[in-house]
């Protein structure tokens, strides 16, 4: 089979398109023919050599994929051959990734893709969509009526958080870096938008939620959190989600006096229910048309290292240029 790969950490260069063996399956695992898969900013940095678990190589890269199920092993039974299914949680924790035309994936980590949801947009809201989906429900707990401010509305996680946050009826302020973005924010369900790089976001959301906002969704990988307490209501809850060598100032009294709390989490550690629970909400949404997937563009799967490159500039190099996934699809 076709896939992406890595023989040893490193730039987008290290990453090969090129032949591998097609993958067999475990009794409790299912052959995937992949049809789309996305890129997160988290397939960059294990590809970069970050230091999470060990590899094996050659390594396949990427989390997420939607597809068909070719093969289906022995102790699986809730799901059958030629059923459209998308999922993520793949190339983390040593296992392989997606970026191939085959995958084989445990059954637990899997769900139906809907009729009339195409496997590109399945994909493109897998990882992304669990991850808004996990903040919001389980861990803020966000309630009808309250207000949450999330950083970067048109980003991969935040345009997931914007379209949940309004379906679970709260109401939002986010940011924006320019006016064509800010309206986006507004189409995916923004009731106010600031724009980052020529107004005050403190005075502005201050303006906007004069008592505090219930939830602040923090997506900067070097938070102010100095800024963000002050913004934050009474008993507020704060969702982390980025930041994994950073060590910024905390402002513990003010932090502690109102009553708030921290919630920082990844999706990958999330357990097999939470997960599938994020995923019926999610199929849900996107049925009800709640939920629309965001891509920026759409590569051939031979094109995975200059996806990396994209990712890594606009998250990493923070310039900011996508504006959705980038998804890839098995070349012709």
């Amino acid at each position: 089979m076709k896939a992406a790969y890595i023989e040893k950490t490193g730039s987008p260069d290290v990453i090969q398109f090129g032949t591998l063996p097609k993958p067999t399956i475990r009794p409790d695992q299912v052959l995937v023919r992949v049809e789309a898969v996305a890129v997160n900013p988290i397939d960059t940095y294990i590809r970069n050599g970050a230091n999470y678990w060990p590899l094996p190589f050659p390594f396949v890269v990427g989390c997420d994929l939607a597809g068909i199920i070719e093969e289906v092993g022995d102790q699986v039974r809730d799901l059958k051959v030629g059923q459209r299914v998308w999922g993520s949680n793949q190339g983390l924790l040593g296992r392989q990734g997606t970026f191939a035309e085959y995958a084989a994936v445990e059954a637990q980590w899997l769900y139906p893709v809907p009729d009339g949801v195409s496997s590109q947009d399945a994909a493109a809201c897998a990882l992304v969509g669990i991850t808004a989906y996990l903040g919001l429900a389980l861990r803020a707990n966000l309630q009808p009526g309250e207000t949450i401010f999330v950083r970067g509305g048109t980003g991969g996680v935040g345009a997931m958080v914007l379209q949940m946050a309004k379906a679970m009826g709260a109401r939002i302020v986010t940011t924006a870096r320019d006016e064509a973005r800010a309206h986006r924010c507004m189409e995916l369900g923004a009731d106010f938008v600031v724009n980052h790089t020529s107004q005050d976001v403190k005075g502005a959301v201050r303006e906007f939620a004069p008592h505090g906002v219930d939830v602040f969704w923090e997506t900067l990988r070097e938070p102010n959190f100095d800024e963000a307490v002050e913004l934050m209501a009474e008993r507020a809850r704060m969702v982390l989600m980025a930041g994994r060598d950073a060590r910024p100032p905390f402002p513990v009294g003010p932090f502690y006096v109102k009553g708030c709390s921290l919630h920082g989490f990844v999706m990958f550690k999330a357990t097999p229910s939470e997960q599938q629970q994020a995923a019926e909400w999610i199929n849900h949404a996107l049925v009800s048309g709640q939920l629309r997937a965001q891509i920026d563009r759409v590569l051939p799967l031979s094109q995975t290292a200059l996806a990396h490159r994209i990712q890594e500039e606009s998250t990493v190099q923070k310039s900011g240029g996508l504006a959705g996934k980038i998804v890839l699809t098995p070349d012709a």
